[in-house]
């Protein structure tokens, strides 16, 4: 197994986050399929322009210079993105998802609202629980279909009790849901700790 460099790490860090900031800002806008409804795909390169831009400013302290060589975008669009209101933007999108461009300013709204939902722990993707009951299905692993149908809609993070009235009466190999669950690390930050968490304990029996 090759040996990765701390500068390596670092790189591959920061495309972990910006992956997720930029799935996180196409969920928020509607997800893939609303882009392809209004015919603007154009904006995926300028939702993960930002996202970059947004997680090399907040986790790594770049300044707009550095971020503007990380990324290839110009100094002035760097500060376009790092100065959008969040907030404002959410206000105006529905308007601007019929255009063709993105603005700067929007991308970076949205990366920066889908940055602040990740920190607080609202890191559910619905992209994400759509591929693994795909992938689940495919293997005829039929548990995590079932857990996440059952989870749908509920806001994380999650604690234990409501969980367990979610899941109650839910069976994994023989085993009762309801015991696997007190030994979960609470509260779940998301399906995908969710799933990880029930897998390893599985694993332990």
């Amino acid at each position: 197994m090759p040996v990765l460099g701390a500068e390596e790490i670092k790189t591959q860090d920061i495309d972990a986050l910006a992956i997720r900031v930029f799935l996180k800002a196409l969920e928020i806008i509607g997800g893939p399929r609303k882009l392809i409804l209004y015919r603007n795909l154009t904006w995926l390169p300028s939702l993960l322009e930002a996202a970059y831009a947004i997680v090399l400013a907040k986790e790594y302290l770049k300044t707009e210079e550095e971020i503007a060589a990380f990324t290839g975008l110009t100094r002035q669009t760097v500060r376009n993105i790092l100065r959008a209101d969040a907030e404002l933007v959410l206000k105006k999108l529905e308007g601007e998802r019929q255009e063709k461009r993105v603005k700067a300013h929007t991308a970076g709204g949205l990366a920066k609202l889908a940055y602040q939902e990740i920190k607080e722990g609202r890191d559910n993707l619905s992209i994400f629980t759509d591929l693994v009951m795909q992938g689940a299905d495919a293997l005829g692993i039929t548990w995590p279909i079932e857990v996440l149908k059952r989870i749908k809609g509920m806001d994380f993070p999650l604690e234990k009790e409501k969980l367990k009235e979610r899941l109650r009466g839910l069976k994994i190999k023989d085993k009762a849901i309801e015991t696997l669950l007190d030994r979960l690390s609470y509260p779940l930050k998301s399906p995908a700790q969710l799933l990880k968490e029930l897998r390893m304990q599985l694993e332990k029996e």
